[in-house]
C-alpha cells in the first residue's frame, strides 16, 4: 500500500464516460472539483490510493517511440505545465472512450487528480492518478421522521472497492514513467482494456517481476509441461511445487544453478526446464536472468495461488506440503478405481 499520510490532492476532474458500444460519448466537467469537507477528502483519499500495493510496478510502453503512447505524452504535458491539467484531463479521458470498445465495459466515472508529496524509493515526486469506478453498490438509509424511522435504498460507490485505477509517478521518465495499477476485473477479455489498449504497460525490470516471472514459470511448467513429457504422479508435481516455493522463501537471491541442483535435480528434467524457459520468455514478452534479488512481496503474493493440491474427483482434496514419498498411488481391480496411501506418524 501507498504511504498516503503525507500525499496531498493538488487538483481534481471528473469526467463521465458513456457507452462506446451506444455511441453515448463522454460528459465533461467544466472546471475541477473543489473539495472543502475534510471528511469527503479523507473517504476519497482512502478509496483511491489504499488499494495500491507496494514492489509491482510497471512502465508506459510503445513498440516503436514512447512517446507515442498516448497517456505517457498527456502525463509529461501536465508534469511539465500543470496549467495544462483540465484541457488533457479531457484528452484522456476521451483516450478512454475511444479504447472502450468491448460491449461489456461498462459505464463510469473517470477521475484524473494530481497528487503532490509521493515517496518513491526515497524521492519525493509529484504523480498523475487515473482512476475509474465501474460498479454501483445499493445501500438502504435509515433515518429518523420525528414519530419513528423510515428506510429508503439510493445507489453509490462503495469506498471500499477500486475497479480500476493507476497512479504515474514522475520517476523513471525515460522509461516509460513508473507506473503502480489497480484492476480488480483483470481477467475477462474485456477488462484488458484498461491495462493493454488505455495504458499500454509492460512490467518494470526489477526484483519484483523477476521474481513473480519466474514462479509464475515454475508452476506452469509443473502443470502443464512436465505431464507431457514424463510420467508424474500428482503427488510429484506437488513436491515439485512445495520445494520451488520453500527455495524462493528461504533465499535472498536466486542462482539458477543452486536452484537446479535443490529442486529439479533430474538431469533430463533439467534440459526440460532450460527449453521451457525459453519458449516462456518467447511466448509472454519477459527476459528472466538466472541471477536475481528475491522478491519477497512477490514470494508473498504467489503464495496464495502457488498451492500444491492434489483433486480426487468431487470428493477429496489432498493438501501436500512436503514429503512426497509418504504418498503412494495404486490401482484397486476390483473397484477399477485409483487410490492413494498416506503415511503418517501422527494425527493432529
Amino acid at each position: 500500500m501507498l504511504n498516503i499520510n503525507e500525499i496531498t490532492i493538488d487538483k481534481l476532474v471528473v469526467h463521465h464516460i458513456g457507452s462506446k458500444t451506444d455511441e453515448e460519448g463522454v460528459m465533461f466537467s467544466k472546471h475541477p472539483l473543489v473539495l472543502d469537507d475534510e471528511r469527503t477528502r479523507e473517504l476519497l483519499m482512502n478509496y483511491l490510493l489504499t488499494p495500491f500495493k507496494a514492489g509491482e510496478y510497471y512502465h508506459l510502453t510503445h513498440e516503436s517511440d514512447i512517446n507515442l503512447n498516448n497517456v505517457y505524452a498527456m502525463a509529461t504535458t501536465i508534469f511539465d505545465d500543470p496549467g495544462s491539467f483540465l484541457d488533457q484531463s479531457v484528452n484522456l479521458a476521451t483516450h478512454l472512450y475511444e479504447q472502450s470498445v468491448h460491449p461489456k465495459i461498462k459505464i463510469g466515472e473517470f477521475y484524473v487528480v494530481y497528487f503532490n508529496n509521493c515517496v518513491i524509493e526515497g524521492e519525493v515526486v509529484d504523480a498523475l492518478g487515473l482512476f475509474k469506478s465501474e460498479s454501483k453498490d445499493t445501500f438502504l438509509k435509515v433515518s429518523g421522521n420525528g414519530d419513528g424511522f423510515e428506510i429508503t435504498y439510493d445507489a453509490g460507490i462503495n469506498v471500499n472497492k477500486l475497479d480500476k485505477g493507476c497512479m504515474i509517478f514522475n520517476f523513471e521518465r525515460e522509461k516509460g514513467f513508473l507506473l503502480s495499477i489497480v484492476d480488480t476485473i483483470n481477467k475477462s477479455a474485456e477488462a484488458q482494456y484498461w491495462r493493454d489498449n488505455f495504458l499500454s504497460i509492460k512490467p518494470r525490470k526489477d526484483e519484483y517481476h523477476q521474481t513473480k516471472s519466474y514462479l509464475d514459470m515454475c508452476k506452469t511448467f509443473v502443470l502443464e509441461q512436465v505431464p507431457k513429457e514424463f510420467d508424474v504422479s500428482k503427488a510429484d508435481q506437488a513436491d515439485f511445487l512445495n520445494k520451488s516455493a520453500t527455495y524462493f522463501k528461504k533465499n535472498d537471491e536466486f542462482e539458477f544453478n543452486e536452484f537446479a541442483t535443490q529442486v529439479i535435480k533430474q538431469p533430463e528434467v533439467l534440459e526440460s526446464f532450460k527449453v521451457y524457459k525459453n519458449q516462456y520468455q518467447a511466448e509472454n514478452d519477459v527476459e528472466i536472468n538466472d541471477e536475481f534479488v528475491i522478491s519477497e512481496a512477490a514470494v508473498k503474493k504467489q503464495s496464495k495461488v502457488f498451492k500444491s493440491v492434489i483433486k480426487l474427483d468431487k470428493n477429496f482434496h489432498i493438501y501436500v506440503h512436503g514429503n512426497s514419498e509418504y504418498i503412494v498411488k495404486g490401482f484397486d481391480e476390483k473397484t477399477g478405481m485409483h487410490y492413494y496411501q498416506l503415511f503418517f506418524k501422527q494425527e493432529d
